[in-house]
């Protein structure tokens, strides 16, 4: 019995010629091979370079510098808006003072600054004493300031138990005229008083550090 010859699909005659004309043309044969490959390896750089860009390292730096920006921000913000002093206090080299609207003794000055957390005020150097003298407020209004030798005649201490190393008596004090042991700025000096007199009186306390200082 005769075989019959059974004609080949297109696709498997595509196949067959495909074999041959490589067969044929080896060097097409490798190029036609070698295609895929090399657009693998241009692609690879690509990819690689997108993988670090959003690596996990690369997402948490980026995190990072947009923190410190914004902190950045808010400090300065914050800076602005600081004020070393509480309202209706003055500042100057590193405290904050306050002048009474009322008139009390010495003693009752003493509470009302503790009251404040603060402190009657205690006369460091020249700058502060003419600070102090030069307010407009005062209007050379007597004014009560955290100096007195109550407890000891003749040694005089500040309400922070200080000693006396500067002063700025006015002439002729102090004389402990009538049992005088508080003292008051009176113009532009001190005087020693009855410290049951009542006078306007100044209190000081560290001024407050804002934020970055």
């Amino acid at each position: 019995m005769a075989e019959m010859c059974v004609p080949k699909e297109p696709e498997e005659r595509e196949i067959f010629q495909g074999q041959r004309s490589s067969e044929k043309d080896p060097g097409l044969s490798r190029s036609s091979r070698s295609l895929p490959v090399s657009r693998i390896q241009q692609s690879l750089p690509r990819e690689m370079d997108d993988q670090k860009s959003h690596s996990p390292v690369a997402v948490l730096q980026s995190d990072l510098e947009e923190i410190l920006h914004q902190l950045t921000r808010m400090n300065a913000t914050m800076n602005g808006l600081c004020r070393h002093c509480p309202w209706n206090w003055d500042f100057f080299q590193g405290s904050c003072y306050i002048f009474s609207k009322i008139q009390s003794t010495w003693k009752a000055s003493v509470s009302a600054c503790e009251d404040m957390r603060a402190q009657l005020v205690v006369v460091n150097n020249a700058e502060e004493q003419k600070f102090l003298k030069s307010w407009d407020i005062r209007n050379d209004k007597s004014t009560w300031i955290g100096l007195s030798d109550e407890h000891n005649e003749g040694s005089w201490k500040w309400v922070d138990n200080t000693s006396l190393h500067i002063s700025f008596w006015k002439e002729g004090e102090p004389n402990n005229h009538g049992d005088e042991d508080c003292v008051e700025l009176s113009g532009d000096g001190w005087n020693d008083s009855k410290c049951s007199k009542e006078n306007f009186w100044i209190c000081e306390k560290p001024s407050a550090l804002c934020p970055g200082l």
